[in-house]
């Protein structure tokens, strides 16, 4: 049962620490992106912000684009609104009449049909409406710095990509539930940053995009996409991936980071990760498939080694060998991601958390793969 038991081991965690260890290569190779020679040439910026019952961050989103250097003739926001029953739309109007390059769409004004991903819906709306070819995807609980829009302006002139991703980071709010989301979400990003850049598989964060229109009609926006709730940002990606390969870019950049605030409860972070593993099945690109795989399993068989324990002396300390070997491959990863968000005094806490992760990780692709899920009020799958 014990060599059994070792054998196994390695065989999933071997895989798995060569996996984290090449992530990290692909990430120390990065360079962070400063524009060569500044332009003085401006790209159109179409920016579109889904907003649903946002009226506690909606205005602040919309304070940080405003404060960018950059032209207001340039850009435009369309905030698109979802059928919120709060404030939201005043205050959007409220900014729409001091700004002209601010605009409202009701979404109750032009859907009048039950759909499944109504943020899907409701970005192919704003992107139909949208005056320029570039479009700028971020959500309303987020802010952006004052050099954000610049940033992606140079990156066009100096990349040509048709598609670019970008770094977001989670706020550290205080206490245990912000700092596991801030320390697992520097390990999510360090990975997109990685496999973009390098090729390997796509990854993306629909609070920090930017692609052109013509690419979006291209593959035909969400076609065949719309029947899943999530996934308006990685399996869009995937498709453009495909039709325009080696024009899919990562602005590695600090001042490109949008920040956006964690969840405040347990019981909507899990929520959270149940919508954003639901879109796991549907991944063309099956290189991305495979490695969530592999961790989950990865994570399920640590979880049963752990149960298992309780009733066969001897076994925690395989569990630990494991736990340790595990920790140790991803904090030589973790530390170039939480550098490049200025958070490595937090790693401290990172071997803490490791049990909580592992827990989530399967209850979270557990019922991620019913499909099932509450998300602002709504039952959706």
């Amino acid at each position: 049962m014990f060599t059994f038991s070792l054998l196994f081991a390695l065989l999933i965690l071997l895989p798995y620490g060569f996996l984290i260890l090449s992530y990290r290569k692909w990430l120390l190779k990065l360079n962070i992106f400063t524009p060569r020679n500044p332009t003085s040439s401006f790209q159109s910026f179409s920016i579109i912000i889904p907003a649903r019952n946002e009226d506690k961050n909606i205005g602040n989103c919309l304070s940080s684009i405003l404060q960018n250097k950059y032209p207001s003739s340039n850009y435009e926001i369309i905030v698109i609104d979802d059928f919120s029953t709060d404030e939201t739309a005043s205050i959007v109007q409220r900014f729409a009449t001091k700004h002209s390059n601010i605009r409202i769409i009701q979404l109750k004004d032009i859907l009048h049909e039950h759909v499944n991903s109504y943020k899907k819906k409701a970005i192919e709306i704003a992107i139909s409406k949208a005056s320029f070819n570039w479009i700028i995807t971020t959500d309303a609980d987020c802010t952006a710095g004052a050099g954000w829009l610049n940033l992606f302006n140079e990156f066009i002139q100096d990349h040509n990509p048709v598609f670019i991703a970008a770094p977001v980071a989670f706020t550290h709010t205080g206490g245990f539930l912000s700092l596991f989301q801030l320390l697992d979400f520097i390990s999510l990003q360090g990975i997109t940053a990685a496999s973009v850049s390098a090729g390997f598989h796509s990854m993306c964060n629909g609070a920090n995009l930017a692609y052109k229109k013509e690419s979006f009609f291209a593959v035909d926006g969400f076609k065949n996409l719309d029947d899943i709730a999530s996934g308006d940002d990685m399996l869009l990606m995937n498709k453009i991936k495909k039709a325009f390969p080696g024009k899919i870019a990562y602005l590695y950049n600090p001042e490109s980071i949008i920040y956006t605030s964690p969840m405040k409860t347990w019981k909507d972070f899990l929520n959270q990760r149940i919508r954003w593993a639901s879109k796991a099945t549907h991944y063309e690109d099956k290189k991305i498939f495979f490695v969530l795989l592999w961790v989950y399993f990865l994570n399920v068989f640590l979880l049963a080694i752990l149960f298992a324990s309780f009733f066969i002396t001897g076994l925690i300390w395989y569990w630990i060998v494991m736990i340790v070997f595990k920790t140790f491959v991803e904090l030589l990863f973790m530390y170039p991601a939480a550098k490049f968000f200025n958070q490595q005094k937090q790693l401290w806490w990172f071997p803490l958390m490791q049990p909580f992760h592992i827990v989530y990780t399967v209850v979270s692709g557990l019922f991620g793969s019913m499909g099932t899920y509450n998300w602002k009020g709504r039952k959706v799958h």
